[in-house]
C-alpha cells in the first residue's frame, strides 16, 4: 500500500515544528541557516515579512499516517528582488518594458544571506518532485511571473531540469582548510597557511596584517554563546555603519539578532578589533557544527566605527582563517561577490541557481541570455584559476 502524501503551504514558519523541519537537514552540509531557528528569527523580528517585501511561503509534504514531515523548501512571495545576491533586474525591467508584472515572484532562498545548501529539505524523492510541481502549480493559479531557487545541491540539479527550471551560474570565494603537501590534512597554524601561498601573496598578507599590528589593534574573540547584549549592541552599531555608508538602510533589525543570540549561540563566533583598549570593529561568523570532519564556517557581517588601514582584511578575513584552522573547520565561506579574496587565500567556486518563467516568450529568451553568460562565467573562472594564490606542488621550491 502506497503511502498517502500531503502538500500544505504555510505562511507562517511557527506553524512547523521546529523539530519536524531541522529533523529533515540531513545533509552533511546543511547550514545553520537553513535552521527553523534561523528562519523563525527572520519573521518573529520583523525582518523578513510583507511589509519588507518578503512574505512567507513555505512548502511542505507530509505523510498522512503517522504524520510525518517528509520535505520542506523554505520559500517567499518577494516583491523586490533586494536580499538575492542573484540579481535579476534586467528581467524585471523586460517584464515591464512589455507591460507585464514580475512582481510578486516566488523564492526559494535564505533571506539576505547567499550560502549555497539544502532548498529541498530531506531525502524522500517523491515529496522533493511533489514540491516543486506544488509550487509551479501555485504559480500558474496565482499569475506569478516565476520561481526562483538560489544555491541549491548540486545533486538536486536533476529534478530541476526534469521541470524545465534553468540553470543559471555564479561564483563565489571560499577558503580551503588544507595542507599543501598533505592534502587530505587541515592546516596547523597561520604560518602553515602562508606557506601554501606564492610569494607575491604571502608577502601581501603579512604586509597587511602588519600594517593593522603596528596601528596597535589587537583582537577578541568571543563564542556566540559567551557574547552579552552589549556585544550585540556592539555588533549591531557596526552592522548600520556598513549599510550607512553605502547609503542603503540595514536588512535585518536588532531585534532579529537578539533572538538568535538567544536560540542559536552555540552557531556563532564574534571577533572584536580593538584600539587603546576600545572596540572599533567586529565580524560576525557562524559555523555549522557538523561532526563529520566538513565543518563550515560562514562570514557574514563585518562592521567598523573607524578608518585603519587593512582593518577589513585582518578582522573579515585573517581572523576568520586563524579560527578555522584552530577549531579545525574545513571551509570558510567569505559570501557573495569580491574578487579581492582571492588575493586573500579564498578560491573560486562554481555555484549555480534555478529560475522558471512561466511565459514561454520570456523563458525562451532569458535561456539563451544564460547561455551567454554562462560561457563568460565559465571562461572568468578559467581566467581565476591561471591567478588563483596557492602554490603549485611542483613549484614549491620556487617560491
Amino acid at each position: 500500500m502506497s503511502q498517502l502524501l500531503i502538500t500544505e503551504i504555510y505562511a507562517a514558519i511557527e506553524d512547523i515544528p521546529a523539530g519536524d523541519w531541522n529533523a529533515l537537514l540531513i545533509h552533511p552540509e546543511a547550514s545553520p541557516f537553513i535552521r527553523h531557528e534561523y528562519l523563525l528569527a527572520m519573521e518573529k523580528s520583523g525582518s523578513v515579512t510583507k511589509k519588507t517585501g518578503w512574505s512567507p511561503c513555505h512548502f511542505t509534504v507530509w505523510e498522512d499516517e503517522p504524520r510525518t514531515l517528509l520535505c520542506a523548501m523554505p520559500c517567499y512571495l518577494k516583491t523586490h528582488s533586494y536580499g538575492e545576491y542573484v540579481f535579476d533586474w534586467a528581467w524585471a525591467n523586460a517584464y515591464q518594458e512589455h507591460g507585464l508584472k514580475y512582481y510578486p515572484k516566488l523564492l526559494s532562498a535564505i533571506p539576505f544571506t547567499p550560502v549555497p545548501g539544502m532548498r529541498l529539505l530531506g531525502s524522500h524523492l517523491r515529496a522533493k518532485k511533489m514540491i516543486l510541481n506544488a509550487a509551479a502549480q501555485f504559480a500558474k493559479e496565482n499569475d506569478f511571473s516565476s520561481i526562483h531557487i538560489l544555491f541549491p545541491l548540486e545533486e538536486d540539479f536533476p529534478l530541476f531540469k526534469d521541470l524545465e527550471y534553468l540553470r543559471r551560474e555564479s561564483i563565489q570565494f571560499h577558503w580551503q582548510n588544507k595542507s599543501l603537501e598533505h592534502p587530505l590534512e587541515k592546516l596547523s597554524t597561520f604560518e602553515e597557511f602562508l606557506y601554501t601561498l606564492n610569494k607575491k601573496r604571502r608577502n601581501n598578507i603579512l604586509r597587511e596584517k602588519n600594517s593593522v599590528i603596528q596601528a596597535g589593534v589587537i583582537y577578541e574573540q568571543i563564542p556566540g554563546e559567551q557574547m552579552t547584549s552589549t556585544d550585540w549592541n556592539f555588533f549591531y552599531t557596526c552592522y548600520e555603519n556598513t549599510y550607512f555608508n553605502h547609503g542603503n538602510a540595514p536588512y535585518l533589525t536588532r531585534e532579529f539578532f537578539t533572538q538568535i543570540g538567544v536560540s542559536m549561540g552555540q552557531y556563532i563566533h564574534f571577533i572584536v578589533a580593538k584600539e587603546n583598549h576600545e572596540r572599533i570593529a567586529c565580524s560576525l561568523l557562524f559555523r555549522s557544527r557538523n561532526v563529520n570532519g566538513q565543518e563550515r564556517a560562514y562570514g557574514r557581517y563585518w562592521g567598523s566605527i573607524k578608518y585603519v588601514p587593512n582593518l577589513h582584511f585582518e578582522t573579515a578575513y585573517y581572523q576568520s582563517i586563524e579560527f578555522c584552522i584552530r577549531e579545525k573547520i574545513a571551509v570558510f565561506e567569505g559570501g557573495a561577490q569580491g574578487e579581492h579574496k582571492i588575493h586573500r587565500g579564498l578560491l573560486p567556486v562554481n555555484l549555480y541557481s534555478m529560475h522558471f518563467l512561466l511565459d514561454d516568450r520570456f523563458a525562451s529568451a532569458v535561456e539563451n541570455y544564460l547561455k551567454r553568460e554562462g560561457i563568460a562565467i565559465h571562461q572568468h573562472l578559467n581566467e581565476l584559476e591561471d591567478h588563483q594564490p596557492i602554490k603549485r606542488i611542483e613549484n614549491k621550491a620556487a617560491n
